[in-house]
Formats: C-alpha cells, sequence, structure tokens
C-alpha cells in the first residue's frame, strides 16, 4: 500500500518561543498572544503554524515581527485547517483504495480482512455520520470488519489544528513573530466566600478565588494569565460549545495576590506567576483575603416582591395583591470601601455564606450571585429565609370610587418571632401600586419612604412573640 497522500504536502513549521500570554474575559472568550519563529525564505513562503486552538476565530488572527532587523512579512493567504488526523479522516482519504483490517475474535486471536472502501462514514467536521461501506471478496458490507491498520502517516499529516499561510517576505531566514487572535472555550469567574463568627456581631472574613476553565482542545504552559471584568461588547455566534468532565486542581495558596487595575471601562487582573491551563481543566487561584471586615445583616419581609405600580392610570381590580408570601428573609449589606477592610473593584461572581458553629466548624449557609461591584458602592446580598420567623399580611379594607377617582386601602401584618431566646428586628417592605399619588392617614407606627412607590416599616419583635402592624393608604389619580 502506498504511503497517504495529502493535499498539503510538508511545509515549514514554526517553532515555540515564550509561553503564551492570555486574557481571559467573562463571556466565555479569551485572546491568545503567542511567540512563534517562522522559517522564510525569499519571497513567497508557505508555513504552518500548529498547535492552536479548536474554537480560534480565524479572522481576528493578526501577526506581528519581534526582530530588530524587519523581513516586510505579509500574510497573502490563510486556512485554518480544525479537521486534524483521526482514523476517520484516515479512511476517507483512502476511500477507493484497499485497507488492512484486524478483527479481534473473543478467544483472542486476531483474523485480518482486507477489503476496499468505497465509503468511510467520515464527513469532515461532523465526524463518523454515516455508515460505513466496505468491499471485501466480492461483497458490500456496511461496517467496518475489524480495526483499521495503515502503512505509516504522511510527514505533511495534521495532528492538531493549524494555520497554514501564504507569507511573502523581502528576505530568507528566521523570523520571530507574535500571533495573536481570539478564541471561544476559555472562561473565568469569580467565587467567592463569607465567614461569619460563631455568636455575636456581623463581622465576616471574606476570601476570593478565581476559577480558570479551558476548553480550547489546548494546552497552555507558563501561560501569563491577565483577567478582564466587565461587559465587554462582543458579537456571539450560536452556541456550539458543549460541557465536559473536567479535572479540579486547586491553585496554590501564597502571598502573592493578583494585581488588580484599571483598564478603559474595565478592570484588569494579571495573576502573579505563569500558569498551565491544560484542556479540560478547571483551576483556581485566590486574587481577595480580607478578615474582619463589617457588615449589617438583617431581616426582610417583603410579602408582595415583584408587585409595583405599572404607571399607567389606577389598578382597580380589587383581587390585585391580596396573595403573599409568608417567609422572612435574610439580607446582608457589606461596604467595599478601603476602611472597612475592602475597597477593591469585586468581579461578578457567586457569594456563599458559612456560619461558625460551637464546635469550630464552618457550616454553609447560603449563597447569591453578585453583579460587577466598583469599590466604595454597597454590596447587598439577599441568603435565604429565617426558619423561625414568620410574615403574615391580610387586607382588611379596601374600597374604589371610579367616579371620584379615590381608592383606600388597609392592611394587616403580623410577624412572629419563634427564636426562643433572641429578639429580633424586621424590615417589612410594602409597595403601594394602587396609583400615581397616595398618603397614608392611619398607621400603627413610622415607616420611611424608600422611593415614591415603596416604604418601609422596621419592626422590633420578642423573643418568642409577635409584632402588628396596621396600615391605610388612600390612593387618588
Amino acid at each position: 500500500m502506498k504511503k497517504l497522500v495529502y493535499l498539503l504536502t510538508a511545509l515549514p513549521v514554526s517553532a515555540l518561543a515564550a509561553g503564551p500570554q492570555v486574557t481571559i474575559y467573562n463571556d466565555g472568550f479569551a485572546t491568545v498572544k503567542e511567540e512563534r519563529t517562522l522559517t522564510l525564505a525569499e519571497g513567497v513562503s508557505e508555513v504552518r503554524v500548529t498547535d492552536m486552538s479548536r474554537q480560534l476565530e480565524p479572522d481576528s488572527v493578526m501577526i506581528r515581527e519581534m526582530g530588530a532587523d524587519p523581513f516586510g512579512l505579509r500574510i497573502l493567504e490563510q486556512s485554518f485547517v480544525n479537521d486534524p488526523l483521526t482514523e476517520g479522516l484516515l479512511l476517507h482519504q483512502l476511500e477507493g483504495q484497499t485497507v488492512r483490517f484486524e478483527e479481534k475474535r473473543e478467544d483472542g486471536t486476531i483474523k485480518e480482512h482486507t477489503g476496499k472502501v468505497i465509503r468511510s462514514g467520515y464527513v469532515p467536521g461532523e465526524g463518523m455520520s454515516e455508515q460505513p461501506i466496505i468491499e471485501e471478496d466480492g461483497a458490500v458490507r456496511f461496517s467496518l470488519p475489524g480495526q483499521p491498520v495503515f502503512e505509516g502517516i504522511d510527514a505533511g499529516a495534521f495532528l492538531k489544528p493549524s494555520l497554514v499561510w501564504q507569507l511573502a517576505a523581502q528576505k530568507a531566514g528566521e523570523c520571530p513573530i507574535e500571533v495573536a487572535y481570539v478564541t471561544a472555550g476559555m472562561e473565568w469567574e469569580a467565587t467567592y466566600n463569607l465567614v461569619m463568627p460563631a455568636e455575636g456581631g456581623d463581622t465576616f472574613d471574606v476570601s476570593g478565588w478565581i476559577s480558570l476553565q479551558n476548553e480550547t482542545g489546548k494546552d497552555f504552559r507558563d501561560a501569563e494569565v491577565k483577567l478582564i471584568a466587565g461587559d465587554v461588547q462582543k458579537v456571539q455566534p450560536a452556541p456550539m460549545r458543549h460541557r465536559r468532565e473536567v479535572m479540579f486542581s486547586m491553585g496554590a495558596r501564597a502571598e502573592a495576590m493578583p494585581e488588580e487595575r484599571a483598564f478603559d471601562e474595565f478592570h484588569l487582573y494579571t495573576l502573579p506567576r505563569p500558569v498551565v491551563l491544560r484542556n479540560n481543566e478547571l483551576k483556581q487561584v485566590e486574587f481577595l483575603r480580607a478578615p474582619g471586615v463589617k457588615g449589617l445583616r438583617y431581616y426582610t419581609y417583603n410579602p408582595m416582591i415583584g408587585t409595583a405600580w405599572r404607571g399607567r392610570g389606577a389598578n382597580t381590580d380589587p383581587d390585585y395583591g391580596t396573595t403573599a408570601d409568608k417567609k422572612v428573609g435574610v439580607r446582608i449589606e457589606i461596604e467595599n470601601r478601603e476602611d472597612n477592610g475592602l475597597g477593591v473593584p469585586l468581579p461578578k461572581g457567586r457569594m456563599r455564606l458559612y456560619r461558625t458553629d460551637v464546635d469550630g466548624r464552618r457550616e454553609f449557609t447560603g449563597e447569591n450571585e453578585i453583579d460587577h461591584l466598583p469599590k466604595n458602592e454597597k454590596l447587598k446580598l439577599d441568603m435565604g429565609s429565617a426558619f423561625d420567623l414568620v410574615g403574615e399580611r391580610k387586607r382588611t379594607d379596601f374600597t374604589v370610587d371610579s367616579t371620584a377617582k379615590r381608592i383606600s386601602e388597609s392592611f394587616e401584618i403580623k410577624l412572629r418571632n419563634r427564636k426562643e431566646k433572641e429578639a429580633v428586628e424586621i424590615r417589612v417592605v410594602e409597595p403601594l401600586y394602587r396609583a400615581a399619588n397616595w398618603a397614608i392617614p392611619v398607621c400603627s407606627q413610622e415607616f420611611e419612604k424608600i422611593d415614591s412607590h415603596t416604604i418601609e416599616f422596621r419592626v422590633p419583635v420578642p423573643a418568642d412573640g409577635e409584632a402588628v402592624v396596621t396600615y391605610t393608604v388612600n390612593y387618588s389619580w
């Protein structure tokens, strides 16, 4: 059998230089800059740059000469070969030829078959998506008779995704370049841990981790990694990514933390040392450690969450706003200020809360997502519901006079605290959703106006006791 013949014969292959520079964005893509050395002839050369990302965007590729003596390099033509050598591809290239197959039997013996490949079953870009057709001793079968055996691989075979360039150069020699491109399949996210003490005040130990995930089909060794935090505008192609099983690698705990700085309209984090980003690997690096951060933890009862005035006249539906939740939520607020032990931009991510038990062990008590938070802003986290606190909201009166354009509505809100030894304060949030103009003539206790259509009561509730709030609101339009 003849050695396989490829459309592209053996080409000069670029040599790797220093480790790559990888800038990863929140939204599942990265920019990569790699140094290569090209072997060029004067005039036009065909050069292969191999070991590229499988999810490279070919039209994003740029090159820059790195040497002091320029070659006048220009790319005349570029091809991205993203179908590396596989068994199916070899069979596809041998369609119409005779191939030897080895069939392994149950008793461990090997039987050899020789058949002509009528159709390999391999479709470029789709893999083995059709039935193969093999002709053997005049008979046709729609399956492979065994494991195909090939007699060598052509030196020009593509073993990894590659760029093939037609390059014009003003002279021959070794030309150092930087090749830069955008690739999908790379992402990062921030995760945070908040640890509270066993008893007492609302003081938190805050730590943050950067999780890096590489699904590009390529390993990046000794990579200098930067992370961009912010909402970068990018046209997204149709979804093509598939989740794979990943290995987990915990970055070593060290004193050196990623360096943070403002960059354009975003924030950029530079990892303090080169890292290895293996394909299908999830790696974590610590980027934040702040003990003794002061916060505020309180209870909130918002029975009508999602209900608001719609800004279109008046809502006279008598059944609107009569169904209420009974759960009392737990909220945490932390000032992201330097004098509070923080004062750094916090990238969006997941934040987990732990409470230290009396035995000194930390127990998970809730989590939530945060958006990008600039320094000197307030972090607000809703962390689930309180087990021993119950709210109950009931409408006690409702009248509407459409001619006079008036509505009157009254409510009773009961708050029960089943904690046996601890009195609490519950912040009751009430939306005023009937009409643009409102007034509260009758109220059992003071309230704070949060915005034009929201008020808040701060209600003390004794241990194993109950508190009641009543009020009447009059609307006009």
